[in-house]
């Protein structure tokens, strides 16, 4: 109920108030009836939005320690199309503008490169990806929106590699291979690269990788123990801070590798967060983090985990496509130290800010490399 105006007042009790003040006697029929308590005023609820929980500092995160260098990440880029199509070119034009200031190594695609798996936005994609050419490496996998028409993921059919050759990649120095059985396709490549004295092995693999992938993988990141491994995929950490589990947790965690039409048409012949756990990540001395995209929710989530050797395994969700724009520019950015730290930023070069939040920056201690 809404409280009365003062108008309301003055033309009801307040008027006759007024008239005992100057003297015209009111019967008096007992004592006068107790005020209600006032009830305590509930604290206004927090504010509802995309950037609810965002502690933003403008400007871009500081530069890099001495000695350090950065990964780049591009989560979901699903939307940026049409009116927001430029944001893409935003963020990998940054990325190119300040490789030399952040020694910027790498970048990380990961995956939804499209929404619906059209040309127009293939184009976009490829015209936004290839800024990159001849100044930084990028290593990319799809996420479900890049299969099938309109991005219906019924199947692994996808314009992915029309747009993103093999040829194109096989010749860069940086480019191990590809699945064996399909190598003419991008969807699963494994990538070599070294900074500051650190070789690293960047496994890509699809959405909800096959059974038999996992048996290439395994057999990549066995020959190339030597170096650090990463393990980029589209699905594999929730935004519950655990991995994706269909036998654990069925349709609680949504949007599992195992809901989707390419699994039912494949007889499951998928693998979510606990299987590419179980199957490959835990079987390697080498992995010292994995990267993924594809939840909404916060589109953030991460834990950490000790493979069999004793040695922590750090595991991150990160995707923005929910945020305005088509994501506002939003990339992550990993800052690897000399003693063995990564300091996690994310940033958006359209917005020129940084969001400081316990969510969006960080500090883990990556493991100790055991060949």
């Amino acid at each position: 109920m809404n409280s009365p105006s003062r108008r309301d007042f003055l033309r009801s009790g307040g008027a006759f108030l007024a008239t005992g003040a100057l003297g015209i006697a009111a019967p008096l029929e007992g004592p006068p009836a107790a005020k209600p308590e006032p009830k305590p005023l509930k604290p206004p609820a927090p504010a509802a939005g995309p950037y609810a929980d965002a502690v933003f500092v403008e400007g871009p995160p500081p530069l890099p320690a001495k000695g350090a260098f950065t990964i780049a990440v591009l989560p979901d880029t699903q939307y940026y199309q049409g009116a927001n199509a430029a944001g893409f070119a935003a963020q990998t034009q940054w990325i190119v503008d300040q490789k030399a200031a952040r020694n910027i190594a790498a970048v990380l695609h990961l995956g939804d490169v499209t929404n619906d798996n059209l040309p127009v936005q293939w184009e976009n994609a490829a015209r936004s990806m290839r800024l990159l050419d001849g100044v930084v490496p990028y290593f990319m996998v799809p996420g479900n929106h890049d299969y099938s028409k309109n991005g219906g993921s019924i199947d692994r059919t996808s314009l992915f590699s029309q747009y993103f050759p093999t040829t194109a990649f096989a010749r860069l120095p940086t480019c191990g291979g590809f699945y064996d059985k399909e190598p003419e396709r991008i969807e699963n490549s494994y990538h070599l690269f070294a900074a500051e004295g650190r070789k690293f092995i960047v496994l890509c693999l699809e959405f909800g990788p096959r059974m038999d992938v996992l048996r290439w993988a395994n057999e990549i990141v066995s020959r190339h123990h030597d170096r650090d491994a990463i393990l980029v995929t589209h699905a594999y950490t929730y935004s519950d801070n655990t991995r994706y589990d269909f036998v654990k947790y069925g349709n609680k965690q949504t949007w599992n590798p195992h809901t989707f039409g390419l699994a039912a048409a494949s007889n499951d012949d998928v693998t979510d967060g606990q299987q590419l756990w179980d199957l490959l990540v835990s079987k390697h001395p080498n992995f010292i983090f994995t990267i993924n995209g594809h939840v909404v929710n916060d589109g953030l989530g991460r834990l950490t985990t000790a493979d069999p050797g004793g040695r922590d395994v750090h595991q991150m969700l990160v995707n923005f496509q929910m945020k305005p724009n088509g994501g506002d520019g939003w990339l992550r950015l990993l800052e690897l130290r000399t003693d063995g730290s990564m300091h996690v930023h994310d940033y958006s070069p359209t917005r020129n800010q940084t969001n400081a939040s316990v969510k969006n920056q960080f500090i883990v201690q990556l493991a100790a490399h055991h060949a």
